[in-house]
């Protein structure tokens, strides 16, 4: 499938009034990391009183963006200016120091300490002999917190407030620095739409106020909203920047996902047999609900979605990591309950989950035993391990795997994250499951050992497993999956096959376009 990336970055429509000079802009940004380049010589430019939108897949470098804005990255090449001269934020102090500041969807807030002292840590004011003039720093975060329209008691402790609440301490913290360019990161990911309304009009405020904002979002409804000017961003590089009145959502779609993803993917036998999997109805109390499908050995059943979309959650339920609120579940026809982690192991499910480093292995110990601990059963006799028998299952999975290691004793700390991931998934096969969950498999890993893990889920399902696999990649879940599953706000929004299997229809789905 050949997407052909076509929109190239806008140099004619205004993005701030003609002659403006940006508050801040990046000019020809490259960011390298070892085996990877997250940016290549990119452009960002922020104006006064404008929101710019910042658009792209996960993994399509905003994340990188951020952390250079706010001085936690420094540019490989490139630029930036603040107010049209050169600048260097060598520190996070230093980006601060020049009235930048981000608002990120989990910002770090202390429950303990009142609203205050959340607001001023770190900076707050001081009175003689150097002390903390508490009387000082209540009425400035009286008059911040006015300023957003947010009316919350400034010596209340951050405990006693609501989500919404704590979101408003967010930005009167990150407004404390009298900012002049406003970072906001998703910012309303977890707000319900009575908050997000609020959050809107807090934005117009903030452009009244003259401030630069970047607004990073993954709905689009948002995005058409607000913002005035949008940048999109494909694999480190900016394909398209402009008015947002000079484009269509069905454009920044196709500058978002447009691509070649027919080479990069094996070549699959499909021999899809009978039904394995069936849920039906399942729901949980804060996280999804209504959620139906079957799944059928030799399949690879794709879900889809956006932050949020509770994609992650119903895997952890199905896994047993945590408890549905109703709904059924069957393996090969039979109803099951599944409790636990062991019980869905017993069922023949098992997990690989998005973070290998924390859920998915034990990194102080070493390969086989890794590989080898969901089946002591079969690695041990009258209550005693035999080393041996750990040896011999543990070399049989990870060369399947083609697993590069000096020995199986190598710690799985010492690891790249390739391989750290073919550990997870080698320990899982070892068990012989029915069905394997694979959530975000080749996340930050390398080109070659993405490879290497499409072509073992392609032989898994040629050999009759069915697979489940959840990713955020687009060409990822067109090029691998048989059927997708389109979740969105923890319902389901689309299951898609055939020639409705596009990059426009998942995007679409997802974003509730």
């Amino acid at each position: 499938m050949l997407m052909q990336a076509d929109h190239m970055p806008s140099t004619s429509g205004t993005q701030g009034t003609q002659g403006d000079i940006p508050v801040l802009a990046l000019n020809g940004v490259t960011k390298t990391f070892p085996g990877v380049t997250a940016l290549s010589q990119v452009s960002l430019q922020l104006f006064a009183g404008k929101v710019t939108a910042l658009i792209g897949e996960n993994g399509a470098g905003k994340s990188t963006v951020v952390k250079i804005l706010t001085g936690i990255y420094q540019p490989d090449g490139g630029t930036l200016e603040v107010d049209g001269a050169s600048v260097r934020f060598a520190t996070a102090q230093a980006a601060g120091d020049a009235g930048v500041t981000a608002i990120h969807q989990e910002t770090v807030l202390f429950d303990e300490l009142s609203v205050a002292e959340n607001i001023f840590l770190g900076h707050a004011p001081r009175g003689r002999f150097g002390l903390i003039d508490t009387n000082a720093m209540i009425e400035r975060a009286r008059e911040i917190l006015a300023g957003i329209g947010a009316n919350i008691d400034p010596r209340t402790r951050l405990r006693d407030l609501g989500i919404a609440s704590k979101h408003l301490v967010a930005i009167a913290r990150a407004l404390s620095i009298d900012a002049r360019v406003v970072i906001m990161d998703e910012p309303t990911a977890a707000l319900s739409q009575k908050e997000i309304e609020e959050l809107y009009e807090l934005v117009e405020t903030l452009k009244a106020q003259g401030k630069a904002i970047l607004f990073i979002s993954h709905k689009f409804d948002e995005i058409f909203r607000i913002a005035d000017n949008y940048t999109v961003f494909r694999d480190g590089a900016l394909v398209g920047s402009g008015a947002i009145a000079d484009v269509t959502e069905a454009e920044v779609v196709k500058m978002m996902v447009g691509r070649d993803v027919s080479q990069i993917f094996p070549d699959r036998e499909r021999n899809i047999g009978a039904q394995i999997l069936v849920v039906d109805g399942y729901e949980h109390p804060t996280e999804f609900a209504e959620i139906s499908f079957t799944l059928r050995r030799g399949e690879i059943l794709g879900f889809y979605g956006l932050v949020g979309a509770g994609r992650s959650e119903l895997m952890q339920a199905l896994f047993g990591i945590t408890r549905p609120s109703g709904g059924t579940v069957l393996i090969d026809a039979e109803p099951v309950t599944i409790r636990s982690p062991a019980d869905a192991v017993a069922k023949g499910i098992v997990y690989v989950p998005e973070d290998r480093g924390t859920q998915g292995a034990i990194t102080a110990l070493p390969i086989f035993q890794n590989v080898t601990l969901p089946s002591l059963g079969r690695t041990s006799r009258n209550g005693f391990l035999q080393l041996a028998e750990e040896f011999r299952l543990a070399r049989e999975y990870t060369r399947r795997l083609d697993l590069r290691a000096a020995s199986l004793d190598t710690t799985v700390g010492n690891l790249s994250g390739g391989n750290q991931q073919k550990v997870v998934i080698a320990k899982w096969l070892a068990t012989q499951p029915k069905v394997i969950i694979l959530d975000e498999p080749t996340k930050g890993i390398d080109i070659g050992s993405k490879a290497a893990v499409h072509d073992f889920m392609a032989e898994l399902a040629a050999q009759g497993l069915a697979v489940i696999m959840v990713s955020s990649e687009i060409p990822e879940v067109l090029g691998m999956s048989d059927r997708v599953i389109v979740m969105r706000e923890g319902l389901i929004a689309a299951e898609l096959t055939g020639d409705a299997l596009t990059p426009e229809t998942l995007v679409r789905h997802a974003a509730g376009i």
